[in-house]
């Protein structure tokens, strides 16, 4: 089978084409980030307008790499949430339309997760069972993951997530945005024992997350230097953000070790946007080796938002015999453990 996959559901326009013998074959992304940057965050107005000029040229572009025809597509998956809500009707009206018009069938795709698949489009993907940390700009939960709809929540940050939590951190210290790149090109340069920021909620049970405290910690330690030099200096800024990572990535892996400890699982898949944190990898990898477990995760161009992992999830439940009709409505909010099993 091969399907044709979208993914509008915030600033990135990702299209790909996954052959289910040959696996994926094309892939092309357009980022928002430039045009966003001026605001300082995404403005939904503006990111689905750029999805409307962009996803047509892009779909052409997946089919020319490919050397491939529209009527050699047999399926299209996309994104039906979650996600902004103007964003994902672009993805779904066009991917429905599309679909009606080639006469194929069309899937929506729960964005998550496609993050949550998307290690498995590597050389050497993981098997289920496993605990899967879906780490993003608006995601920070910890799942069971059983089977491809076997999901059990748990636990999930209370307030900002880790990637919302860099960019906040970010735009304290007058950083471009997106914020969590530039923090973690910075932190390399910090000095390492200037700062000891707090590891939030690793003292108590559970596996809930929570970074609004350590968002204000942040802010105090910015404001404090501010107010005693008139503003920071590049290494201030540099030794903050080697603070502010180590928190977050101390804080992910003390949890992601409790969460295997407590379902007696040894692999565990990461995926987002902040899976491309080289720190929370290796900090991840080290952890984890401790207690003889071992970590996946995509390579870096499929833990932000794309389209190859749409395809895949796309095909995984297509091939199962899920499909959507006509009337799709694109959902904002929608739990992961809300998904049929497979």
């Amino acid at each position: 089978m091969l399907v044709l996959g979208i993914e509008t559901s915030c600033d990135e326009t990702g299209v790909a084409l996954y052959d289910s013998e040959k696996g994926l074959l094309a892939d092309a992304l357009y980022s928002q980030i430039d045009m966003h940057n001026e605001y300082g965050g995404v403005v939904p107005e503006l990111a689905s307008r750029d999805h409307i000029k962009k996803l047509l040229p892009l779909i052409q572009t997946v089919l020319d790499k490919a050397s491939l025809e529209k009527s050699d597509v047999e399926a299209i998956a996309f994104t039906k949430g979650p996600g902004l809500v103007g964003a994902l009707m672009v993805g779904t009206m066009t991917a429905r339309a599309i679909a009606l018009a080639w006469g194929v069938p069309a899937l929506g795709v729960h964005h998550m997760e496609g993050h949550l698949l998307a290690p498995m489009l590597e050389e050497t993907p993981p098997e289920f069972p496993f605990v899967a940390l879906l780490v993003s700009g608006g995601h920070t939960q910890l799942v069971k993951v059983d089977g491809i709809g076997q999901y059990e929540l748990l636990g999930e940050s209370l307030d900002d997530a880790a990637g919302e939590a860099f960019d906040k951190a970010a735009k304290m210290m007058g950083l471009p945005y997106p914020g969590g790149p530039h923090v973690a090109k910075i932190a390399n340069q910090g000095t390492p024992d200037r700062f000891k920021f707090p590891r939030p909620m690793v003292d108590r049970p559970g596996l809930d997350f929570s970074f609004s405290g350590l968002k204000t910690y942040t802010l105090n330690t910015v404001q404090k230097l501010e107010k005693e030099q008139g503003q920071l200096t590049d290494q201030d800024k540099s030794d903050i953000a080697h603070a502010f990572q180590e928190a977050v990535v101390d804080t992910l892996a003390i949890k992601c070790r409790r969460a295997l400890e407590q379902t007696g699982m040894k692999q565990l898949v990461m995926a987002g946007g902040v899976s491309a944190n080289t720190r929370l990898r290796e900090k991840l990898e080290q952890s984890l080796a401790k207690v003889g477990g071992a970590v996946f995760y995509a390579r870096p161009q499929f833990c932000t938002d794309n389209g190859a992992m749409i395809a895949y999830a796309g095909w995984q439940r297509l091939r199962a015999g899920q499909q959507d009709g006509l009337a799709v409505k694109p959902v904002a909010r929608w739990p992961l453990t809300e998904l049929p099993k497979i």
